[in-house]
Formats: C-alpha cells, structure tokens, sequence
C-alpha cells in the first residue's frame, strides 16, 4: 500500500460544509445509528447558542473525541491553581465566582440587583418566593434555605443597599480570590462592568473555546484582560488557517462560501468551492489575520460556517514541547457596509474611549451592539447602548449634546477609509440609539428560547437578525447622532 502523505490526506478528507453533513446529523437525531456518518458511536450531540449563524447546529460527540474535550478545562484547573492557593475550599466559604462566559456573569449580577431585596425576605423567613416555581432550582435552593436566618438576611441587606454596587463580590465574598469566565472577542465589553462589580477581584479567562471544540488554554491568568494570550492545544484537533486580511476580509470566493452557508442556500458550485489553501499551525506568520479551520475527531467542519472566528497573531513563541504554540487570539467579526469594514477589536476600541465621557458623570455601558443599516441611502451604522448608573439608586437621564459627542468620538476613532467615504457621502452620520433596562436580557432571552443554553450565550457585537434588530428597536429610549458634516 502506498504511503499517504499529508497532502493526500487532506484531499481525501476534504473540506465541509455544515449542511454537507446536516441531512445524516439529523437522521440519526431522530434515532437512526450513527454510522452511517462515522465510525464510532455518537453518544451525545451539543447544540451552539446559532448566534453566529442564525440558528442553532448539533455538533456530533463520541466517548473518544468527550474525553479529548475535558483535557482543555482540566489543563486550565491546573494553571489556575499554579497562581491561586485554596481554589479547593469546601461550600460556605466561596473562594471563586465564575461561569462560562462573561455575558451570563453580568446577567447575574443585574439579576441580583433587581431582586436582591426579594431574596433576603427569603432568606429572612425561610421561604422561598411563590414564583420560583422550576422544580430543579426549588430543591437546589431547598437544601440551602433550610430555615429562617435573620441574621444573615440583616448582612446581605446591609451590603446590597449601598448606594454603589462597586466592589459588591468582594463585599459580599469577602473570601473570592478570582473571578472566571471568558472574556476575549464579544465578551470584551463586560470586562469594565465585572471589574466595577469586582472591586479588585482579579478577572481571569481561562480558556478559548467553541461549541465544535477546545481551542487552548490561558497560561498567564493574572495577565490584563486585554492582554490576554492562548496557547493552543493541537492534540484537542487539527487545525488549519486561512490567510484573511486584518479587518475580516477574503478573497470572492471565500466570501461567497460564507454567504452561501450562511443563508443554508444549497446552491454552491464547484467553482466556489474553490478557496484559498489553508496553512497547518506550525505555518503560520506572525502579523497575519487567520480563520481557523477545525479538524475535530469526528471529521473536518470549516468554522466559517459554524461559528467565524478569526485570530490573528500578535506573537509566536515555540516552546519545547513541540505540541504547543501559544499566540494572541482575537476574535474579529465584522460589520460592513459597501466597501468598508469595522472589525470587533476596532469597534471594541471606538466605543472605550466614547465610554469614558460617561464616567464622569456616573454612567457605564452595560452591553452593547451595532447594526449596518443599508435600508436606505446611503448607509449608515447604528450602535445600540445600554446604559448603567454607578449609583444604583440613580435615575438614568440623557444629556443629548453628550451622547452626540459619544457618537463624534467613535466616528472619529474609524480609520482613514471610513473618514473618507463618510466626507464624501458614501456612508451617513453614525447613530446611537439607547436602550432601556433590560432591552439585552431580551434579546438573549429569544435566543435561549431557541433550544439553546444560557450558559453558551454568546452577544452580537453586530447584529444582522430581523427579530434581534425589532428587539433592540422596541427597547430604544433615545436616538442620537453625529454631525451630517463631520470630516
């Protein structure tokens, strides 16, 4: 038999689509054996939140490819447990707050703004309120609140009736020592409102992670939230790299793939099968903007159509074990309109310094997203605002000359290109539309009402949805904009 070589290897596995393989992943959801798509048993599938794509997909699992996916969590338990002492300490004595993702986290919190008052009368009585009424969090809660505690109802309310949420988990859990959950890409624009809530509570995320597979793992928790590195795990999968440009951007052919999986048309040719070759993980150049190709054990899906991710590489340092390559992830969607582009990071980094305005005058931005508007001409770009008073008992106003400032220094902050199209009437003033209290609880509301996990919630930072946009409009408390001239 004749050797393969890596080159054949790939080409008789060759790259797929995700509806490639939908018509058997659903044939065998609904009870038929799974080998008529792989050669182990699937004992399990897991459902992706379908924010990157418009609906959630089942990603097939085998007993192999589980026990390969909890290497990734255990490899982070160790390096976390490098940096902090006592991560094991018994209930009672909380050492860690944490989740999977920064979204659920802030969620929380706002949760336990709102009803904190209610459950300290829990607490203080015994009783658990009549509403909660899911049979899973009643016996959970059941086994803690096992009689009255007034004592204890009397310090949760004395904490929380603050006039200042800041520092509240280090008031409340005196004790934590980190706070865990995943904060790189869209999760970014919690980092300032965890830290608030913090208090100096170091913020960690431990891992870089998808629904299709492990990534790899944070090596220098106690590193800045925005100097975050991953070093990856290629024993988790095969990965491979296409070359994009650093604002998201591909070839013809790449993007009319993207756009033919993305809207599940089946209408694809040859032709446009045809995309650049990706290069393996040991190839990759420093400076140059990749989307990762997974490789997983059940077979090789392109992230494209799964969920896009785009990393680029700031630094490559080989250690010796030849396995593992460390490198700055950032992930990158974009939003466009016409010929122009604005990366996450880039829009990350626009809106941070609008935000700092705000400060001065008590006010912090909750989450937020943003929308190409192309229904009329020409174009222009909406950015949708929740806002959030550092005084919890604050009333929230809107000082118009100051939101549309908000809008200038975010515009201003584009580059050259955008300056340019926007001067000559390509692209129309930017505009800021804040939403009330609540407006994103409801938009990830109807994504988990979907099928998908609140734990796997990831937000947009750019939405494209018709029912998320009818969501986020129907939440507008106040439009702004900038100047019609502005550069």
């Amino acid at each position: 038999m004749a050797k393969l070589t890596s080159k054949t290897s790939k080409q008789m596995f060759p790259l797929l689509l995700m509806m490639d393989i939908k018509p058997y992943i659903d044939r065998i959801a609904g009870g038929e054996p799974s080998s008529m798509l792989l050669a182990d048993p699937i004992i399990r599938f897991i459902q992706s939140i379908g924010t990157s794509g418009g609906q959630p997909k089942l990603i097939p699992i085998t007993a192999k490819s589980f026990k390969k996916r909890m290497m990734e969590p255990l490899l982070a338990e160790f390096v976390l447990k490098k940096c902090f002492t006592g991560l094991d300490e018994g209930r009672d004595v909380v050492v860690r707050i944490g989740s999977i993702f920064a979204s659920v986290l802030a969620r929380s919190f706002k949760f336990l703004e709102d009803y904190w008052k209610e459950l300290c009368s829990n607490i203080r009585t015994g009783y658990l309120s009549d509403w909660i009424i899911d049979p899973g969090c009643k016996n959970a809660i059941s086994s803690i609140l096992t009689g009255p505690n007034p004592e204890l109802a009397d310090l949760i309310e004395q904490i929380c009736g603050d006039k200042s949420w800041e520092g509240i988990i280090k008031k409340l859990w005196p004790k934590a020592k980190c706070i865990s959950a995943i904060s790189t890409g869209s999760m970014s624009q919690y980092v300032s409102l965890l830290e608030f809530y913090g208090g100096g509570v170091p913020l960690i995320s431990p891992v870089y992670s998808s629904s299709e597979s492990g990534f790899g793992i944070n090596i220098n928790p106690l590193s800045t939230p925005f100097d975050i590195s991953y070093t990856f795990l290629p024993n988790l999968s095969y990965f491979e790299f296409f070359p994009v440009n650093k604002d998201g951007g591909g070839n013809a052919r790449e993007f009319e793939l993207r756009s033919a999986s993305a809207t599940g048309s089946s209408e694809i040719t040859n032709e446009t099968r045809t995309v650049n070759e990706p290069v393996d993980l040991a190839n990759v150049k420093l400076g140059q903007c990749y989307e990762v190709v997974v490789t997983t054990l059940t077979g090789k899906i392109s992230s494209t159509h799964l969920q896009s991710y785009r990393l680029l590489i700031h630094s490559i340092k080989r250690h010796e074990q030849k396995s593992i390559l460390p490198l700055v992830v950032r992930l990158s969607r974009s939003i466009s309109i016409q010929s122009w582009r604005c990366s996450q990071e880039d829009l990350l980094k626009a809106i941070t310094k609008a935000e700092l305005i705000l400060k001065p005058l008590g006010l912090m931005l909750a989450t937020y997203s943003s929308y190409a508007c192309t229904s009329s001409t020409p174009g222009r770009y909406i950015l949708f605002w929740e806002l959030k008073m550092k005084d919890s008992n604050g009333i929230l106003t809107l000082d118009a000359k100051i939101m549309e400032q908000c809008c200038r220094i975010v515009e201003e902050s584009f580059d050259f290109t955008y300056k340019s199209l926007r001067k000559a009437d390509v692209i129309d003033a930017l505009e800021l539309r804040v939403v009330k209290r609540g407006t994103f609880d409801e938009l990830m509301d109807f994504y988990v009402s979907k099928g998908a996990s609140i734990s796997q919630y990831k937000p947009h930072s750019c939405v494209k949805s018709e029912e998320a946009i009818k969501i986020l409009n129907s939440g507008t408390v106040g439009k702004f904009s900038s100047p019609k001239t502005l550069f």
